[in-house]
């Protein structure tokens, strides 16, 4: 089993900043995905960004491109979330997901493990 465990959230005014991290425990494996979704209320999970861990390759979502940085520390098996310009609708909660898959896939049904979430909320 995998643990992903978010952490970074909170409340923040639009056109600031914040990063969010996402510690992995437990089974590891060879090649992996890294993503991050989001869910606002009433809303559907959407895609955010995804890095393979072992090239360190990177995908995103046109809505957040250019605002944010998906990376990873490969010795901490964590992954962080740099988010910059923040609008009031990027307001959601960020889940960070696991795919043994070696596809970036923006679809949430091909991650496997998820964490518990973290609350992002951007006020105007």
């Amino acid at each position: 089993q995998v643990q992903l465990v978010e952490s970074g959230g909170g409340l923040v005014q639009a056109g600031g900043s914040l990063r969010l991290s996402c510690a992995a425990s437990g089974r590891t494996f060879s090649w992996y995905v890294m993503g991050w979704f989001r869910q606002a209320p009433g809303k559907e999970r959407e895609f955010v960004a995804a890095i393979r861990w072992s090239l360190g390759s990177t995908v995103y979502a046109d809505s957040v491109k250019g605002r944010v940085t998906i990376s990873r520390e490969n010795g901490e098996n964590t992954v962080h979330l740099q988010m910059n310009s923040l609008k009031p609708e990027d307001t959601a909660v960020y889940y960070c997901a696991l795919s043994r898959g070696a596809t970036m896939s923006p679809r949430s049904n091909e991650y496997e493990y998820w964490g518990q979430g973290t609350q992002v909320t951007v006020s105007s």
